[in-house]
């Protein structure tokens, strides 16, 4: 099995302590910024960055559809990991300044892919398919909070 990865990140126009905060508000804003192939979200535990214990599914594909539950800690300044208890798969996100008023939010998927053909195809097109599915993400958050820090 080969470990797989997905990246993207935006800029921002927003302080990025603002945007952080707003990204590990679990409570509040992360459940409103999810794009369509988020269903079932709910918060377990805490709501509130490290500590919070989130539960989601995600639909890659029509025939792929992931039950996450994400265990949420924060182990630097400007960074949330979630691990998934039911997979091997990694998200980490990371919130820096990008320049005066602007944060640069950078996030990363890491699995550990199928082997075989299925797992050739999946190194192939999952990361751009997440991949595109955080561009939405992030562009749901930078409408939240640049409309917040208007």
């Amino acid at each position: 099995m080969a470990q797989v990865e997905a990246t993207t990140q935006r800029e921002i126009a927003a302080d990025p302590d603002d945007v952080f905060d707003a990204l590990a508000d679990y409570r509040e804003v992360r459940g409103k910024v999810l794009p369509g192939q988020y269903s079932e979200y709910e918060v377990r535990e805490g709501g509130d960055g490290e500590g919070t214990l989130v539960h989601w599914k995600l639909q890659a594909t029509s025939k792929r559809v992931r039950d996450c539950l994400l265990e949420v800690t924060e182990p630097r300044d400007g960074q949330l990991v979630e691990k998934d208890r039911n997979s091997s798969m990694v998200t980490t996100w990371t919130v820096s300044p990008a320049g005066t008023g602007r944060a640069r939010v950078v996030v990363k998927t890491v699995w550990d892919g199928a082997g075989g053909i299925g797992g050739f195809f999946e190194r192939t097109f999952a990361p751009k398919g997440l991949a595109r599915i955080h561009d939405e993400l992030l562009a749901n958050l930078a409408a939240e909070v640049e409309k917040a820090s208007a």
